[in-house]
Order: structure tokens, then sequence, then C-alpha cells
């Protein structure tokens, strides 16, 4: 049946006309093209024959996408080098056929337009699924779902996710971003895990697929890949070929986490493309369409149709040079998303990890997710460490006199605790993790069975918080 499903799917991509045009002018990122524009269409894609294939040289087709239209010419963009192409040489319009995912996928490494990239045949689905697509309508869409257990304190507690949230990881480079992803790949509560590595050096692809995710993690995995040397365009469709991917598994019942990394380069990838098309820079030579774009993309992502019973929990992560949290990229995704987790350099450096900034941390889903006792051990921790990280300087400095401020005593009593508690797993689930967060904050009180026992039923949609 699959072997059926992949012929009917070729067949159906076969074009029984194809129409030309000719080369007008080619730069080294971007071609004019004569006698397409009255049936091109913005995103179709493109096939140049060069003049040497005509003269018997053994050279495929180059393929490539129109990015801007004007009377009479067309202005496209090509997926690899443009050496070769000369004035005149032949260029049809090409069909765009979407991704057909399915099941097999799972397990799987593709790039941007599905083709394996581990040597291995994939078999495809029977139906195209179109890369850029509009999100559910807002009014159909379930509300966040309960909280997902992850394998890490931090999140289980003072940051938790919940189904269906959209969060953003932002980092610098070094800082611990791929192992937190390899973390959540591995940790969260999900039918399916998508993974879309964009703009990735070559050899830290299968670096990051077998010795960081590692089998247990590509076991339910399906892994987009666009390396570093790839065309901006390639790089900006694996970013919605993994989306696609998602939505595809989301529409059947399924729960998918998507982990995305890294919405920078995805900005960066459209801003070469929509500076070639000719859109003005704006803030940072980022075009205008920047903010959009990456709303579109996120947008995609969150609480599925109430008719499908499948959502996307999305984590995107943003490269932050130099700890910017107002940085273009950074502060666009910081006011789209559900949340955010900041990983901080000095905090890598001292060797916790995951190294998250709980004071410049937030997880949206909060209040809701959690309980009354919960929510009370959750504001205490944040209060315990922004008391010790605003004294800091003088506790470290030997300037603070232990009573001057009862505040600072306390904070100073349960700050190494509450360290280390960040740093640590909670294989047991979030239960078992403000338990031990109760204790820490309480290193003094009888032990007992901590706030799980007092906990109220989950509820499945609760509201979010603001």
């Amino acid at each position: 049946m699959t072997d059926l499903s992949s012929l009917e799917a070729e067949l159906a991509a076969i074009e029984p006309v194809r129409r030309g045009g000719t080369v007008r002018r080619v730069d080294t990122g971007a071609l004019t093209l004569r006698g397409l524009a009255p049936r091109a269409r913005l995103g179709d894609q493109v096939a140049v024959t060069p003049s040497q294939v005509a003269r018997g040289a053994a050279r495929d087709e180059i393929r490539g996408e129109i990015v801007a239209l004007d009377e009479g010419v067309a202005t496209a963009m090509t997926y690899g080098p443009t050496d070769g192409i000369g004035l005149g040489d032949p260029v049809w319009l090409v069909r765009e056929s979407g991704l057909r995912p399915c099941d097999e996928w799972i397990g799987r490494v593709v790039d941007a337009f599905g083709k394996p990239l581990d040597g291995r045949p994939l078999p495809v689905g029977p139906r195209p699924a179109p890369l850029r697509r509009s999100p559910p309508p807002a009014t159909r869409r379930r509300r966040l779902g309960g909280r997902l257990a992850t394998g890490l304190s931090a999140l289980d507690t003072v940051l938790p996710l919940a189904r269906g949230q959209r969060v953003g990881v932002f980092a610098g480079s070094g800082v611990g971003k791929s192992t937190l992803l390899a973390d959540l790949a591995r940790g969260v509560e999900a039918d399916v895990v998508v993974l879309a590595l964009i703009g990735e050096r070559g050899r830290e692809v299968r670096e990051f697929i077998e010795g960081v995710l590692g089998e247990e993690g590509m076991r339910r995995s399906v892994v987009i890949a666009a390396t570093s040397d790839q065309s901006p365009l390639v790089k900006r469709r694996a970013a919605w070929a993994a989306m696609t991917v998602a939505e595809h598994f989301r529409d059947e019942g399924k729960h998918v986490l998507l982990l995305l990394d890294s919405v920078t380069r995805f900005a960066e990838a459209h801003r070469e493309v929509a500076l070639t098309a000719g859109e003005p820079p704006s803030l940072r030579a980022y075009p205008p369409s920047t903010a959009n774009l990456i709303a579109g993309l996120a947008e995609r992502a969150g609480p599925g149709p109430e008719e499908t019973g499948g959502d996307i929990t999305a984590v995107f992560t943003v490269l932050v040079a130099g700890s910017d949290m107002e940085e273009p990229i950074a502060d666009i995704t910081r006011g789209i998303l559900d949340g955010h987790l900041v990983l901080d350099r000095a905090i890598a450096e001292r060797g916790r990890f995951p190294a998250i900034d709980l004071r410049r941390s937030v997880s949206r889903s909060l209040p809701g997710v959690a309980d009354a006792d919960e929510n009370a051990l959750i504001a205490q921790a944040r209060r315990m460490v922004g008391v010790y990280e605003e004294a800091a300087p003088m506790i470290q400095a030997g300037l603070y006199r232990a009573g001057a401020d009862p505040r600072i005593d306390a904070a100073i009593a349960v700050y190494p605790a509450i360290d280390e508690f960040l740093a640590s797993r909670s294989p047991q689930g979030p239960a078992e993790a403000f338990a031990r967060l109760a204790r820490a904050l309480h290193p003094d009180s009888p032990a007992d069975d901590g706030p799980e026992d007092r906990r109220a039923p989950r509820r499945e949609n609760p509201a979010p918080g603001g």
C-alpha cells in the first residue's frame, strides 16, 4: 500500500505542460527572467537549463524560486550557485508540490524538500501538504492544555510547559542551548518530535543527531536539516517544512513537540531574500516583513482546532549576541510567544546547566497550570532568587553583615539549594519536583510527602496567565 501511495504521488507530480522563458540577467545571487511574468506567481519554483547542458556537458537543472515580479520580468534566487548560467538560457516554471509526510518519516532525517539525507529510500504520503499555510482560526482553537512533564526540575515547576504552549529559548553561542533541546526531545510527553536544524554547520548535524539527540530521541523524531552553506531560500524553506510536518501529525490527532533551531537564522535567511527582492532595509537591516513572517510561523504552532484533537507544543531558539534581549529578532519573538527561557552565560560558566536565568524567564502558562500551593512555592522561589541576586555584589564583596536585612538572610540560607534544584532532573514528574522545591525553600520544616498530597486535580484546559 505504501509503494502504491508513493507511485501515485510521483505520478501526480508530473507536469503535463511546462511554461518557459529565458534568462535576461545573471547576478551572483539572483536571476532576471523574461517570458514567465504573465504566468508566474511569487514563490513559484523555476528550473534553469545552463548552456553547458545544451552543449553536452553533464549538468543538472538549477532550481530556484521567484522572489519578485515586475512588468514583463521576474526575479528569482537559486537554491545553489549560479555558476554556468548564461544569458538566453532556457528557464521553466515548476509546480510546487509541497511535502508529503507520512508515519514512515519518524526516525528519519530529511532536507527542506522532503528528500532523505540518511541514504535510504523515503516513503511519501498520498496527499501533498502546502508549505505556507494559515493557522487554525483563532475562535476554533482549543485553549492551552495541562502541564507537561519534561524531566527537568526547572521546567516541571517554576517555568512549566503546557500542552500547546509556544516558548522561546534565548541564548548566546555555547551556553547549552543544544543540550537543552535534546533533553526536551527525549523527555517531554509527546507522540512525535519534529526537529528543525536551520543554518547549522554541516559536521554538527550528525553530531547533534547521534551524539546529543541519540537513539532514544530519534526513535520518535523527524529531523529537517538545512546547513549553513545552503541558500537562504533553503534555510527559510526548512522552517516551513518543519512546521508542515508538525501540522501533518497534529491533524492526525497527535501531540507534536516542535523544536526549531533557530528563529534567528530563519530571519537572517529571509533578510537576504527580501533585500534581493528589493524590499527596503529597516531596523538593523531587517526588512519590515520580518515581524509578520515570524508571527506567521509561530501562529501555526500551538493548540489545534477542536475537531482534530492534536496540538503542537513548540520551542523556538533565538541566538542572542552579547545577551542583548532588545535586538530586533529577540524583541519580536519574545512578544509573540507564550513564554521565554533566557540562558545566561555567567550561569553556564559557573557550571550550572541548564543555565536558565530565572529572574528573566517567564512561562505564560502560569498561574493556570498550577494549583494554589504550587503557585505559592513558585512565587517564593522567584522572590528568594531575586533578593539574593540583587544583594549578590554586596555578599560577594563581603560588605553584607548577617542580620542587617531578614529578607537577605533568608535568601542566603536557601539560595544554594534552589540553585542546585534548578540544575537537577525530575524523572518522577512535577509532583516529586515540587516536593523537592518545598524542601529547598523550607529546609527546617518536617519532612512530608510535599505539596502533591494537597494538589487539586489538574485542569485539562486552564486559563493561561497574562
